[in-house]
C-alpha cells in the first residue's frame, strides 16, 4: 500500500492554531520580557562598558598604528614611482603598527573574552541568588529561559561590533583620507558579521560551562582555561601530530610528506575558532589571497599572475570556515541547552 501523502493544509492549520494558543502567546510575551530584562542588565553593567571602552581604545590606537605603518610605504613606493591604491582602505583593518597590534589581530584575541564576560554566570548566578526558581515557576516554558539569555547576549555582541567597527570606519576615513569603495564597504560589513559570529562561539560555549558549574568563578576559569589551549597551544599540538604522522624535517622527506604535514596541521589547526577567524580575515579583507590550500598558494606564487578576487569569489573560498563557525555556536548552545533542560533547578 502506498503511504498517505501528508496534508500540508491541515499541517499548516495546526500550526497556526497551536502558534495562537494562549500558551503560546503567553511564553512569547515572556520571552519578550525576559530578552528585554536581561539585554537591559547587560547594557547597564560596569564590566560590559569596561570591556567596551577598552575596546575602542584598543581599535583606535591600532588605527593610528596603521596610518604610520601605511604613510611609511606609501612615501617609500612614491618615492620608487611605485602605486599600493588598490584595496588600501582595507588595509587599516590587518596592518599592524612599530608597536601595536592590527584591529582584526585585536578583535580575534580579545572578542572571545567579551562573549565568556557576557555567558560565564548567566546560568549558575540565577542558581546562586535563588531566582532561577522564580523564573521556572512563572507561565512560560522553561527553554525560553536559557534562549532569552543566549539571544540578549548575540544582540550585544552584533551592537558591540557593529558600533565599533563603524567608528573605526568613520576615523579612518576622517583621519587618512581615503575614499573606500563599495566592494570595501561590502567586505567591511562581512568581516564585521563574522566577528560577531565568532564572539558568539565564544558565548555558547560561556553559557554551557555556566550550565555545568554551580559557581561562576569555575565556569569562568574553565572557559578562560579552553579559550587558551584553542587559541595559543592548538597549533602546537597540531604540528607535532603532523611531524609524527608525516616528518617533513627528515632527509628521505619526499613533496607529497611535505604536503600531507601541512594539511594534517591546517586540519587540526582549524577546530580552534581562533584559527578559522583568522583565514576568513586573510581573504576577506585581502582580495590577492586566491586561496588556502597549500597547492592552490604554491601555483599562485610561482605560475599565477597576481590578480583580485571580487567580493563573491572570496567569499566562496571563506565560505567553509564560516559555516563551521557557526556551527560550533549551534553545537555549545545545543549542548547547554540539553544539559540545562536535563538539570533540577528546585531547591
Amino acid at each position: 500500500m502506498e503511504n498517505p501523502k501528508p496534508d500540508l493544509g491541515r499541517s499548516l492549520r495546526e500550526f497556526s492554531a497551536d502558534w495562537n494558543s494562549d500558551n503560546s502567546r503567553v511564553n512569547r510575551h515572556g520571552f519578550a520580557v525576559l530578552y528585554r530584562k536581561e539585554l537591559a542588565d547587560h547594557l547597564e553593567s560596569r564590566r560590559f562598558w569596561i570591556l567596551f571602552f577598552l575596546l575602542l581604545i584598543i581599535s583606535m590606537v591600532s588605527l593610528r598604528g596603521a596610518l604610520n605603518t601605511i604613510s611609511g610605504a606609501a612615501s617609500q613606493a612614491s618615492s620608487q614611482g611605485q602605486s599600493i591604491t588598490d584595496f588600501l582602505f582595507l588595509a587599516l583593518f590587518t596592518t599592524s603598527g612599530s608597536s601595536i597590534y592590527s584591529f582584526s589581530t585585536f578583535l580575534g584575541f580579545l572578542g572571545p573574552i567579551f562573549g565568556i564576560m557576557l555567558g560565564f554566570d548567566a546560568i549558575n548566578e540565577e542558581r546562586s541568588q535563588g531566582t532561577l526558581n522564580r523564573l521556572a515557576a512563572q507561565p512560560i516554558y522553561r527553554d525560553t529561559i536559557i534562549n532569552a539569555k543566549f539571544c540578549a547576549g548575540a544582540t550585544v555582541i552584533f551592537i558591540t561590533i557593529f558600533s565599533i567597527g563603524l567608528l573605526f570606519t568613520g576615523a579612518g576615513i576622517v583621519i587618512s583620507g581615503i575614499e573606500p569603495r563599495a566592494e570595501e564597504f561590502a567586505r567591511i560589513a562581512i568581516f564585521l558579521l563574522v566577528a560577531a559570529i565568532y564572539i558568539c562561539v565564544w558565548l555558547s560555549i560561556s553559557i554551557l560551562f555556566s550550565t555545568l558549574s554551580k559557581h561562576a568563578a569555575t565556569s569562568a576559569l574553565g572557559c578562560i582555561a579552553l579559550w587558551l589551549f584553542l587559541t595559543m597551544f592548538l597549533s602546537l599540538f597540531a604540528s607535532g601530530l603532523a611531524n609524527m604522522l608525516y616528518p617533513a624535517d627528515s632527509a628521505r622527506a619526499t613533496m607529497m610528506d611535505a604536503i600531507n604535514n601541512y594539511r594534517v596541521r591546517v586540519g587540526f589547526s582549524r577546530i580552534s575558532p581562533y584559527y578559522l577567524f583568522n583565514e576568513v580575515t586573510s581573504v576577506l579583507m585581502n582580495p590577492n589571497i586566491h586561496s588556502l590550500d597549500i597547492m592552490s598558494t604554491l601555483e599562485s606564487e610561482y605560475s599565477q599572475i597576481a590578480s583580485y578576487l571580487t567580493l563573491g569569489q572570496s567569499v566562496l573560498q571563506i565560505w567553509p570556515q564560516i559555516v563551521a563557525m557557526f556551527a560550533e555556536t549551534v553545537i555549545g548552545f545545543a549542548v547547554a541547552y540539553i544539559c540545562f533542560m536535563n538539570r533540577e533547578i528546585r531547591a
